[in-house]
């Protein structure tokens, strides 16, 4: 996520092609580090397309997927609720970290 971040406000700034370059130096500034393979795949995803395209096709996806919240059970009563929770909460973020922006639908076939 910190990489799109990132690419956004490059374009905020007025950057018309953000390079990957321009990205590190951005999360520099925070104390933070690009993984490179991470970086490459996202830049070699939105070379050569529109920014609100990108968004837009995202927004797409988003909706497809399905929402709402999911009941659960009664809040635990001992110690193992807590670290439960921490390691579903570390899982959903290693999952955001890749996004993938091409075009290609993978549902259809």
């Amino acid at each position: 996520m910190r990489i799109i971040g990132a690419y956004m406000l490059c374009k905020l700034n007025g950057t018309e092609k953000p390079e990957a370059k321009d990205i590190i130096k951005i999360l520099d500034a925070i104390g933070a580090k690009p993984d490179e393979e991470k970086l490459k795949l996202f830049m070699s995803q939105v070379e050569g397309k529109d920014l609100a395209e990108v968004i837009a096709a995202g927004s797409k996806k988003l909706g497809a997927m399905p929402g709402g919240a999911v009941g659960g059970g009664a809040p635990g009563g001992g110690e193992g609720g807590e670290g439960e929770a921490k390691k579903e909460e570390k899982k959903e973020e290693e999952e955001d970290d890749v996004i993938d922006f091409s075009d290609e639908d993978s549902d259809e076939e």
